[in-house]
């Protein structure tokens, strides 16, 4: 990967010597399986790019391709050998080191896999990408101690998932919250949202919106607490993702999901030194959402009232505490 970024940094630098360019133009850096890799700028913006070519028979022509804040991507003219170049393209106000850092990662998603074809390299270039648009869309550069907290809590839980038997593609599909999703898990018939605190007294859970403990649309749905210790001891979130990771990396395919979330919730490698707190799992504990369980919905707030954010206390919520792997079976996950 450290190799590749190099030599498109160095064509990159090269292309922006000249002055007299117009449109586009590129050099070839690597072919991985039967695409093409070429670094290039527009000009004159100067912006620099990742072109990647696919055949013209396997690219859906109603495809909706990603942009973000900071990038887009464009289907260029075929050249007229039966291909479609697709440009990862810097936007002018983008930052260049975080664009390079994208590229870095989408050509090493697709070196990873060269043996694919074509189709899978495709489906890899825009999902990374997808995952990078949802990134820059909370414009974050390094976790919140929230969030870090709340990463180190769903972590946990998809662990448990894959613990109770959960087919591993199947688990890490099913976490869509670094996706936007409603709520963290949809899976089987329902959902799980996950809430984490460090808090030794009480548990308190912030609820984002009036959807997220609405069960007219999935059910049954389940509030997972997960209750961690801060302390020397335990493991930081840089080893809690290796772990996952390594019960990943014998299937090709749960691991590219499982860094394309990664990536969308907001967790680059590049910054695991910055995550320094040491977490010791205290108690998990799901709690069924239904009958009395406190909760604000869009059916049962007054007319008017189109959003909301609040806060409960798990530890006073009514409703039997059961195992996750009881959670999953009435989910009919497993």
């Amino acid at each position: 990967m450290a190799l590749l970024i190099e030599d498109i940094k160095l064509a990159w630098s090269s292309l922006r010597e000249r002055t007299d360019a117009s449109g586009w133009r590129s050099i070839s850096i690597a072919t991985i399986g039967p695409c093409t890799l070429r670094a290039g700028l527009r000009f004159p913006e100067k912006c620099e790019a990742l072109l990647v070519s696919f055949s013209f028979a396997i690219f859906p022509a109603a495809e909706k391709l990603p942009d973000g804040q900071g990038f887009v991507v464009s289907r260029l003219e075929s050249d007229g050998e039966g291909l479609t170049w697709l440009a990862l393209t810097r936007s002018t106000y983008g930052s260049t080191e975080l664009f390079a850092a994208m590229v870095a990662d989408v050509a090493h998603a697709m070196d990873a896999e060269r043996g694919s074809d074509e189709k899978r390299l495709l489906r890899i270039f825009l999902g990374r990408i997808r995952a990078w648009q949802e990134f820059m869309r909370k414009g974050v550069q390094t976790l919140s101690a929230e969030a870090e907290i709340g990463l180190v809590g769903e972590l946990t839980l998809l662990r448990s998932f894959i613990d109770a038997g959960v087919p591993l593609v199947i688990a890490i599909e099913s976490w869509v919250g670094p996706l936007d999703g409603v709520r963290d898990f949809e899976i089987g018939t329902g959902a799980i949202e996950v809430k984490t605190t460090i808090s030794a007294t009480g548990f308190p859970a912030r609820i984002g919106s009036l959807e997220q403990l609405d069960d007219s649309e999935r059910q049954p749905l389940f509030l997972a607490g997960v209750r961690l210790r801060q302390g020397e001891t335990g493991q930081d979130l840089p080893e809690v993702v290796a772990d996952i990771r390594d019960i990943a990396a014998g299937e090709a395919e749960a691991t590219r999901l499982l860094n394309d979330r990664l990536i969308a919730y907001g967790y680059l490698d590049a910054h695991a030194d910055r995550y320094i707190r040491r977490f010791t799992l205290v108690e998990t504990r799901v709690i069924e959402v239904k009958g009395s369980f406190p909760r604000l919905t869009p059916g049962n707030v007054p007319l008017g009232v189109i959003e909301a954010t609040y806060q409960i206390d798990l530890e006073k919520v009514a409703g039997q505490n059961i195992p996750a792997a009881d959670a999953l079976k009435k989910l009919g996950a497993i």
